[in-house]
């Protein structure tokens, strides 16, 4: 007689068939959707990946974007270098363009490729940062560095894009510690130290000389003669304030004045200057009746004058009568008997 089944096997069977055949379905079927959501790109680092591990975030502005998928060497036999591909998986949903639009499907290589130059045209480098200061682990930051060249290794890796990286701020600041390194290794130091060491003794040698000497009491004197003085202007000072505060009142006053003045003195100059005009008007025309009165003279007593016969006649008269008296006094008995003519 056979043993009866038991339904909990066969429920368990049954389940774990059903397991089998959704697990099946999401790596053969659903797996290459989850695939294509994903976009992959390689960056080489010139830095150390000391607390770099698979699975750490990659980041863009602070916001996490997707994650490092691998990490691996390779290794250049004709430079003799060492190189160290980083593979970064982003999620296309997680970046999307003005009109929302996420990043291109990966197999549309051509237009990843231009949406990975324009990036790297704007700025954007791959760089280490720091997690935690504690636990030193790192992970890689996607943001934009428009002041630093972009540096490609050139080398090809599963045929990804690559990202052009910067140094970290370690790097840059070892970098930097380096050159100034080389820069004093290449200075010559002993001779700046034996040069400053001579100008120290001849700096110590001019503070012990005389003339410094001389000089810091000429010094000591002129600072005692200044606080004097400055003593003396802090006494007189508030007489002298006093002062200026009552010339500056009186000056005020004085402008007042003054501005009242020309005010009342704009107010007569109009009619003086009236006056003044009626003045010069009668002053020309008395000069012009001056002036005719002058011209009617000088007609009068001019040489071709009728005054001028006149007082020639008159003047021959005159000569007449001084020759007669002049005759008359050499001979007075001519009034009785006239004239001798035989006398000149």
């Amino acid at each position: 007689m056979s043993k009866p089944v038991n339904p909990a096997v066969i429920g368990g069977f049954s389940l774990g068939a059903l397991t089998l055949l959704v697990v099946a379905l999401l790596i053969f079927g659903v797996g290459d959707d989850l695939k294509a959501d994903k976009v992959q790109y390689v960056v080489f680092f010139d830095s150390s990946l000391n607390g770099l591990d698979v699975g750490a975030p990659v980041k863009m502005q602070g916001v996490k974007i997707g994650q490092v998928k691998e990490i691996s060497l390779q290794l250049d036999r004709k430079e003799g270098k060492l190189f160290k591909p980083v593979v970064l998986e982003i999620d296309r949903s997680s970046i999307t363009g003005s009109s929302g639009a996420p990043l291109p499907d990966p197999s549309d290589f051509e237009q990843l490729e231009k949406n990975r130059d324009r990036l790297v045209e704007l700025g954007m480098r791959a760089r280490l940062e720091t997690q935690s200061l504690l636990t030193g682990l790192l992970y890689v930051d996607l943001s934009f560095y428009p002041d630093k060249p972009p540096v490609y290794a050139g080398l090809e890796y599963k045929d990804l894009l690559e990202i052009p990286g910067v140094p970290t701020t370690v790097d840059e600041l070892k970098n930097t510690a380096e050159e100034v390194a080389q820069k004093l290794r290449a200075m010559p130091l002993d001779q700046i130290v034996g040069d400053l060491a001579d100008s120290l003794r001849e700096i110590k040698d001019l503070l012990r000389s005389e003339d410094v000497k001389r000089s810091r009491a000429a010094l000591a004197d002129s600072l005692e003669g200044l606080d004097k003085t400055t003593k003396i202007l802090n006494k007189n000072l508030e007489p002298i304030l006093r002062n200026a505060d009552k010339t500056i009142l009186n000056t005020n006053l004085l402008i007042k004045d003054t501005q009242a003045m020309v005010a009342e003195l704009g107010k007569q100059l109009p009619p003086l200057i009236s006056n003044t005009d009626k003045t010069l008007n009668a002053a020309t025309a008395a000069m012009k009746r001056a002036e005719d009165s002058l011209q009617y003279v000088d007609d009068a007593i001019g040489p071709e004058s009728t005054l001028s016969d006149t007082l020639e006649a008159v003047k021959q008269a005159a000569r007449a009568v001084r020759d007669l008296g002049d005759y008359l006094e050499r001979h007075p008995e001519s009034l009785l008997s006239g004239k001798n003519h035989s006398e000149n």
